[in-house]
C-alpha cells in the first residue's frame, strides 16, 4: 500500500507561471483592492465590476502553463498516494497532470447559483449579469471569498489526520483557516517547507520533524520530490 502524501500549495507556486498573487502588492490583485473583488460585500457593490474582475483572471490563466513545481508534484503519485490541498483557484495542477486535488478557494473555471449554491457549471469564458442557472437565478464564481465558509476544509482536515509526510509549497501559513492544516498531521509525519521566504506559524514551530527550503516551487519542489522517490526506491 502506498503512503499517503499531502502537499498543501498556495499562490507562490503558480506566481512562476505567471499569475499574480494580491498578498505581495499591498493587499492589491491585479490593481484592485481585494475587498472590492472577492468579497460578499463587494458584489453587492458591484457585480459588473466582480464580474468583468474574474473574467479577465479567466483570460489570464488561458494563456499560462503548469511550471515545473506543478509538474514535479505529479512524479509523486507513482510511489505516493498523493493528495493536494490546494488555496489557488487555478487549473494548474489539474493540467499538470496530477489527480487529487482539493480546491479550498474555490475554482476560477467554474459558476454557480446565486439561489442554489449546489448548482455548479463549467464556465470557461466570460460570467455577465443576466446569465442564469436552470432554475432561473444569476450566477456568480465559484469562489470562496473574504468572510465566506471554506466548504472543503473539513475535507481538506481528514485527509491530512491520515497524512504521512506532507509538502508545503509557495504559501505563508499565514491565513487561517488553511494554515491551521499543519496542526492536523500526525506528529511523526515529516513536513518540507518550501518557500523563498519562509514564515513559521505556531503549527509549524511545533514540528520536530521540519525542514524548511528556502527556494521558488520550481527548484524546491524538485529537490523533494527527487529526494522522496530515492527513499523509495532504496
Amino acid at each position: 500500500m502506498k503512503k499517503k502524501l499531502v502537499v498543501i500549495t498556495g499562490a507562490g507556486i503558480s506566481a512562476e507561471s505567471g499569475i499574480k498573487t494580491f498578498r505581495d502588492a499591498d493587499g492589491l490583485w491585479e490593481g484592485h483592492d481585494v475587498m472590492e473583488v472577492a468579497s460578499p460585500e463587494g458584489w453587492h457593490r458591484n457585480k459588473e465590476l466582480v464580474l468583468d474582475f474574474y473574467n479577465q483572471r479567466r483570460k489570464q490563466l488561458h494563456e499560462v502553463q503548469p511550471n515545473a513545481g506543478h509538474q514535479a508534484l505529479v512524479e509523486l503519485e507513482e510511489k505516493y498516494d498523493t493528495y493536494i490541498i490546494t488555496q489557488n483557484v487555478d487549473d494548474l495542477h489539474e493540467r499538470a497532470g496530477s489527480s487529487q486535488i482539493i480546491h479550498l478557494h474555490g475554482e476560477l473555471l467554474k459558476v454557480r447559483s446565486l439561489g442554489d449554491p449546489s448548482l455548479v457549471y463549467e464556465w470557461k469564458g466570460d460570467l455577465v449579469l443576466g446569465d442564469k442557472c436552470e432554475k432561473g437565478h444569476q450566477m456568480r464564481p465559484h469562489i470562496v471569498w473574504f468572510g465566506e465558509m471554506v466548504p472543503m476544509l473539513e475535507v481538506a482536515a481528514s485527509i491530512m489526520v491520515e497524512a504521512e509526510c506532507v509538502i508545503i509549497v509557495g504559501t505563508s501559513m499565514q491565513v487561517y483557516p488553511a494554515a491551521g492544516l499543519v496542526g492536523y498531521a500526525p506528529p511523526f509525519a515529516p513536513i518540507y517547507y518550501i518557500d523563498p521566504r519562509p514564515t513559521i506559524n505556531y503549527e509549524l514551530s511545533q514540528r520536530k520533524n521540519l525542514t524548511v527550503i528556502e527556494e521558488v516551487g520550481s527548484t524546491g519542489v524538485r529537490k523533494v520530490v527527487d529526494e522522496l522517490l530515492k527513499s523509495t526506491n532504496s
